[in-house]
């Protein structure tokens, strides 16, 4: 399972603090113990508005010998109003070889016009939800479960623009196609957190899991899915756990949402609650006779 963050700020600026630096920073995420090492690869993006986005992935753990030195290299290079980070523990739904699965075509963020996108979870059915993308699936481009979704949601979005309930379709598509295969797996999703921005003046962070999955890496009494942020006036900050152990720090709930956007320089926050379709009914009991 992977980590994130998400930063907007009121003019172009470093992130490195809190992907490098922090004592809780995305970098001190990826390697707290040997059993929770996120491994898999790591990517920073960031745009400011005038400028294209830049995308810069690893293959590896982002604390690796071969991999921090460009780890750290990207981190001092963003500068941007919107940046994002990720990290990931990979998960394996079609139980791939490791060969298959590592590759800087499945690491995150992804990107696809002007959406940029980096996801934590996983949806336990990619390859029976591809069907569903219809011509868009050939903008696929590794066996990454999240790429599947990033597309699924690009679909949704081209239809409903705005973005929490983009989301909630997607979601409703992922439960359809668990149903129709006969819910093979205990839950249609484990986590579907997002950070997601589509401009170089707004952030989206969309919190929703299903199942209990633990703590978090750093913090023992938080669930392991619920993101948080810090917000002022020039400056959204969002994560998968707190960069800091400064005041200021606000949880997302469980099907909620955090918006982003840039007012004359500054940034303006929102938050609300996910349009999510009704979660499934449970299966009836089988009949003894």
């Amino acid at each position: 399972m992977c980590r994130l963050l998400g930063l907007l700020g009121g003019s172009p600026g470093s992130a490195e603090e809190w992907l490098v630096r922090s004592p809780r920073s995305l970098l001190a995420q990826s390697n707290v113990t040997p059993d929770t090492a996120q491994k898999d690869g790591w990517g920073i993006a960031w745009s400011r508005p005038g400028a294209a986005l830049h995308l810069e992935r690893g293959v590896g753990g982002a604390y690796e010998p071969g991999e921090v030195d460009r780890f750290r290299a990207a981190a001092a290079a963003a500068r941007g109003t919107v940046t994002l980070g990720h990290l990931r523990h990979a998960s394996n739904p079609m139980n791939l070889p490791r060969g298959r699965l590592i590759g800087v075509e499945n690491s995150q963020p992804f990107a696809e016009g002007a959406w940029v996108f980096a996801h934590n979870g996983m949806i336990p059915l990619p390859r029976e939800t591809r069907p569903k993308l219809g011509d868009l699936e050939k903008r696929i481009h590794g066996v990454n479960d999240s790429e599947v979704f990033f597309v699924l949601l690009q679909r949704e979005l081209a239809q409903h623009p705005n973005p929490p309930e983009a989301y909630g379709r997607a979601v409703a598509e992922l439960l359809t196609v668990w149903e129709e295969q006969g819910r093979p797996t205990p839950e249609p999703y484990s986590g579907l957190n997002l950070v997601l921005s589509g401009r170089p003046d707004e952030l989206w962070v969309l919190c929703h899991w299903r199942g209990e999955h633990g703590s978090g890496l750093l913090d023992a009494g938080r669930p392991y899915y619920q993101m948080t942020y810090r917000a002022d006036a020039q400056h959204l900050l969002a994560g998968s756990e707190p960069f800091d152990t400064g005041p200021g720090w606000r949880s997302i709930g469980n099907g909620e949402w955090v918006h982003g956007r840039l007012e004359h320089g500054l940034v303006a926050v929102e938050t609300g609650r996910i349009p999510l379709p009704p979660p499934p009914a449970p299966q009836p009991a089988a009949v003894r006779r």
